[in-house]
This record gives structure tokens, C-alpha cells and sequence, in this order.
């Protein structure tokens, strides 16, 4: 027997991305969004509320970063989200540092250990939102993320994700397959 929750929607895990834009001035903003995937090798879609500064300045400037949150920066990252850039210099009242990025217009945030930095494709409206896809033309990870061999490692971060059900944060879980491997023992 199953039991029917209607429109309740239900796919998890949702990402807790850190978007960073700069706005007209050249001032640095942050959001929380977890509305966002890949959608392709280089590519990357999130969608935002119109009323977003962060919205208002990705539309202006054509750019943004994704910094991936992790336990480490939960806190900051819960505060980005409910914070409003429209009324509050979220960068100056969390206290985090903001490096420039050499490939887009948009802020890296130093206390985040993995940005994407991102070039807008292409901006869709729809029902309120926009839909925004991205081509990343760089990802920086941190020296403290990277394995023996150099390469980032998903356990090291310890990555975020927001569950919709209850609300909360979970830490990205373990390793328990491998993929385009496992599945050649059905064959």
C-alpha cells in the first residue's frame, strides 16, 4: 500500500549551491539556491525568482560562481539563504572574504573550498522564474579537498545537500557503487 502526498515533490538530494554575483556597483552578493543541476559536460542550469538581487544581477552581468556548501560552511550558508540581498550586505554582515574571479564577472567566496566559475548561454522566463544555463569555464577546489593523486574528493568535502521533507541538511553520503561498472553484472 502506498500513501499519496499530492504534489509533494520529492527528489533528492537537492544540491545547496552558494551563488555569487556581483550587482551594478560592483558589489559582491550570495545566495543559497537549491534548485540547480549539470546539464551537460560543461553546462549548468539553476532556477531563480525574479525578485532576487541575485536574479537582477546575473541577468545584468551574464556571469556568476557556484560554490558547493559543506559542513564546514552550513552556517553561512543557511545565513545566505535567509538573508535577503535586497535588504542586507549579506558578504559584509557573514564576514566571509571574496576574491575576484580571473575567467567571469562574478565573486569567488574563499571560505567555500570548490567554485564553479560560470558564463551565462542562455536566460528563460518562465512561471515567475528564470532559467538560467551556464557554461562552467573553470572549477577551483581547494588544496585541503584534493586527494594524494590531485583530484577532488567527494569525501573530503563533506558536501551538503537540503532535504525537502523535514527541512534540514545532510552531509553527502558514502561511496557504495561504481558507475558504468556495476550494472554490466545484469548483463
Amino acid at each position: 500500500m502506498r500513501k499519496s502526498f499530492s504534489k509533494k515533490t520529492v527528489l533528492l538530494p537537492l544540491p545547496v549551491y552558494i551563488i555569487g554575483t556581483y550587482d551594478e556597483n560592483g558589489k559582491a552578493n550570495a545566495m543559497n539556491l537549491a534548485w540547480g543541476t549539470q546539464c551537460g559536460y560543461h553546462e549548468v542550469s539553476i532556477s531563480i525568482s525574479k525578485g532576487h538581487k541575485t536574479a537582477k544581477n546575473i541577468v545584468s552581468r551574464k556571469a556568476f560562481t557556484i560554490a558547493l556548501a559543506t559542513k564546514s560552511t552550513l552556517v553561512i550558508s543557511d545565513y545566505f539563504g535567509i538573508a535577503s540581498g535586497n535588504k542586507v550586505d549579506k558578504i559584509e554582515k557573514s564576514g566571509v572574504h571574496i576574491v575576484k574571479s580571473e575567467n567571469v564577472d562574478a565573486p569567488i567566496i574563499d571560505e567555500f573550498p570548490l567554485t564553479l566559475e560560470c558564463k551565462v548561454i542562455d536566460i528563460q522566463e518562465e512561471l515567475g522564474d528564470y532559467r538560467v544555463v551556464a557554461e562552467v569555464v573553470n572549477t577551483l577546489a581547494d588544496e585541503s579537498v584534493l586527494n594524494e593523486k590531485g583530484q577532488i574528493d567527494v569525501d573530503k568535502l563533506e558536501l551538503i545537500t537540503f532535504d525537502s521533507v523535514t527541512n534540514s541538511y545532510r552531509i553527502l553520503g558514502e561511496k557504495v557503487g561504481q558507475a558504468f561498472k556495476d550494472g554490466a553484472k545484469v548483463k
